[in-house]
Protein backbone atom coordinates (compact mmCIF):
# COMPACT_ATOMS: atom_id res chain seq x y z
CA UNK A 1 0.00 0.00 0.00
CA UNK A 2 1.53 3.22 -1.22
CA UNK A 3 -1.58 5.23 0.05
CA UNK A 4 -4.31 5.23 2.39
CA UNK A 5 -7.46 7.74 3.98
CA UNK A 6 -9.20 6.78 6.92
CA UNK A 7 -11.24 8.71 9.02
CA UNK A 8 -11.68 7.75 12.12
CA UNK A 9 -15.88 7.76 12.70
CA UNK A 10 -16.03 4.69 15.09
CA UNK A 11 -14.26 1.94 16.63
CA UNK A 12 -13.58 -0.25 13.85
CA UNK A 13 -12.13 2.10 11.59
CA UNK A 14 -9.67 3.19 14.63
CA UNK A 15 -9.03 -0.73 14.78
CA UNK A 16 -7.75 -0.25 11.40
CA UNK A 17 -5.82 2.49 11.67
CA UNK A 18 -4.24 0.88 14.83
CA UNK A 19 -3.41 -2.58 12.75
CA UNK A 20 -1.83 -0.48 9.83
CA UNK A 21 0.43 1.56 12.63
CA UNK A 22 2.01 -1.90 13.41
CA UNK A 23 2.07 -3.37 9.88
CA UNK A 24 3.70 -0.64 8.64
CA UNK A 25 7.09 -0.43 7.22
CA UNK A 26 9.52 2.00 9.10
CA UNK A 27 9.95 5.25 7.52
CA UNK A 28 6.39 5.11 6.94
CA UNK A 29 4.85 8.81 7.10
CA UNK A 30 1.60 9.83 8.88
CA UNK A 31 -0.39 12.35 9.07
CA UNK A 32 -3.15 13.59 11.53
CA UNK A 33 -5.64 16.19 10.06
CA UNK A 34 -8.41 17.98 11.80
CA UNK A 35 -12.21 17.05 10.67
CA UNK A 36 -12.97 18.75 7.02
CA UNK A 37 -15.21 22.08 6.69
CA UNK A 38 -18.48 21.07 6.00
CA UNK A 39 -20.78 21.47 2.96
CA UNK A 40 -22.47 23.97 4.61
CA UNK A 41 -19.51 25.73 5.99
CA UNK A 42 -18.85 25.58 1.89
CA UNK A 43 -22.16 26.97 1.04
CA UNK A 44 -21.92 29.72 3.30
CA UNK A 45 -18.29 30.86 1.88
CA UNK A 46 -19.36 31.21 -1.68
CA UNK A 47 -22.43 32.96 -0.50
CA UNK A 48 -20.56 35.14 1.13
CA UNK A 49 -17.86 35.77 -1.89
CA UNK A 50 -20.64 35.78 -4.24
CA UNK A 51 -22.22 38.90 -1.86
CA UNK A 52 -18.69 40.76 -1.64
CA UNK A 53 -17.99 40.08 -5.29
CA UNK A 54 -21.31 41.94 -6.48
CA UNK A 55 -20.79 44.70 -4.01
CA UNK A 56 -17.56 45.77 -3.73
CA UNK A 57 -14.42 46.77 -5.51
CA UNK A 58 -10.61 46.27 -4.71
CA UNK A 59 -8.35 48.96 -5.45
CA UNK A 60 -10.52 49.66 -8.20
CA UNK A 61 -11.40 46.85 -9.84
CA UNK A 62 -14.41 44.23 -9.73
CA UNK A 63 -13.45 40.70 -8.78
CA UNK A 64 -15.39 37.06 -8.94
CA UNK A 65 -15.73 35.03 -6.59
CA UNK A 66 -13.39 32.79 -6.83
CA UNK A 67 -10.55 35.77 -7.19
CA UNK A 68 -12.14 37.33 -3.84
CA UNK A 69 -11.83 33.90 -2.59
CA UNK A 70 -7.56 33.93 -2.97
CA UNK A 71 -7.60 37.26 -1.32
CA UNK A 72 -9.16 36.27 2.40
CA UNK A 73 -7.34 33.20 2.07
CA UNK A 74 -3.98 34.86 1.66
CA UNK A 75 -4.84 37.45 4.81
CA UNK A 76 -6.32 34.99 6.47
CA UNK A 77 -2.71 33.13 6.51
CA UNK A 78 -2.79 30.71 4.21
CA UNK A 79 0.37 30.50 1.26
CA UNK A 80 -0.52 31.58 -1.75
CA UNK A 81 2.03 32.18 -4.59
CA UNK A 82 2.72 33.65 -7.95
CA UNK A 83 3.64 31.29 -10.34
CA UNK A 84 4.64 32.28 -14.46
CA UNK A 85 2.46 30.88 -16.44
CA UNK A 86 3.62 28.35 -19.36
CA UNK A 87 4.38 31.20 -21.69
CA UNK A 88 6.38 33.20 -19.13
CA UNK A 89 3.71 36.45 -20.08
CA UNK A 90 1.22 36.18 -17.32
CA UNK A 91 1.31 34.54 -13.38
CA UNK A 92 -0.97 32.01 -12.23
CA UNK A 93 -2.08 31.68 -8.62
CA UNK A 94 -1.04 28.94 -6.69
CA UNK A 95 -2.02 27.64 -3.00
CA UNK A 96 -5.92 28.94 -3.18
CA UNK A 97 -7.86 25.79 -2.29
CA UNK A 98 -10.31 25.81 0.30
CA UNK A 99 -11.32 22.25 0.08
CA UNK A 100 -8.31 21.13 2.33
CA UNK A 101 -9.49 23.63 5.45
CA UNK A 102 -10.46 21.92 8.41
CA UNK A 103 -13.96 22.92 10.45
CA UNK A 104 -12.15 25.40 12.88
CA UNK A 105 -9.86 27.05 9.56
CA UNK A 106 -13.44 27.40 7.72
CA UNK A 107 -15.47 28.98 10.68
CA UNK A 108 -12.15 31.11 10.90
CA UNK A 109 -12.18 32.59 7.22
CA UNK A 110 -15.94 32.96 7.30
CA UNK A 111 -15.53 35.18 10.45
CA UNK A 112 -12.79 37.10 8.98
CA UNK A 113 -14.96 37.73 5.73
CA UNK A 114 -17.80 39.18 7.82
CA UNK A 115 -15.73 41.26 9.97
CA UNK A 116 -13.97 42.60 6.91
CA UNK A 117 -17.38 43.24 5.44
CA UNK A 118 -18.71 44.82 8.54
CA UNK A 119 -15.66 47.25 8.46
CA UNK A 120 -16.34 47.97 4.69
CA UNK A 121 -19.69 48.75 4.54
CA UNK A 122 -21.40 45.15 3.07
CA UNK A 123 -24.51 44.08 3.21
CA UNK A 124 -24.72 40.41 3.39
CA UNK A 125 -27.78 38.75 2.44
Amino acid sequence: MTRALLTLNNKVVRDKAIKWVNQAPDGTRLEFKAPRRSVAQNSLLWALLTDVATQMEHFGRKYAPTEWKILFLHACGREIRMMPSLDGKTFVPWGQSSSDLSKEEMTNLIEFIYAWGANNGMDFK
